[in-house]
């Protein structure tokens, strides 16, 4: 026996009032308030490993004084020369233990974090604060 509708009756979709787009209210609703994008940033004057190797500057070779960005859940580092990586390594989780909580500065922009802190280019080459004796 052959049944001439074998496909359920599709759901209608109400149709959107025009500026009621789902997608952009979703990307509203989850963006920080204040226009603030998710991005923090803080400075770690000693050397980081990361499984056991010491972090060094491909660009210039510093190998401490960093500024640590967590963009979301992306990690990244920034030395003095303005010189910037994303270190796949480094967890949002790692970021947390290294700053401690309730530490750490919010940012509007990179370009602010990094002016603000120093590490936008002005000051390559220089070490603000000695490393901590072991």
């Amino acid at each position: 026996m052959l049944s001439e509708n074998l496909q359920a009756p599709r759901t209608l979709v109400p149709e959107t009032a025009f500026g009621d787009d789902p997608l952009l209210r979703l990307q509203q609703e989850t963006q920080p308030a204040g226009g603030n994008i998710g991005l923090r940033a803080t400075t770690h004057p000693e050397e980081i490993r990361i499984t056991g190797i010491t972090v060094m500057c491909p660009q210039c070779g510093a190998r401490r004084d960093w500024m640590v960005i967590c963009n979301r859940n992306e990690i990244s580092i920034r030395c003095r020369c303005a010189h910037q990586w994303v270190e796949r390594e480094l967890t949002r989780a790692d970021y947390l233990a290294m700053i401690g909580e309730g530490i750490g500065q919010d940012y509007p922009s990179l370009e602010a974090a990094a002016q603000a802190a120093g590490y936008d280019g002005t000051l390559a080459g220089t070490y603000l604060s000695e490393p901590r004796p072991e």
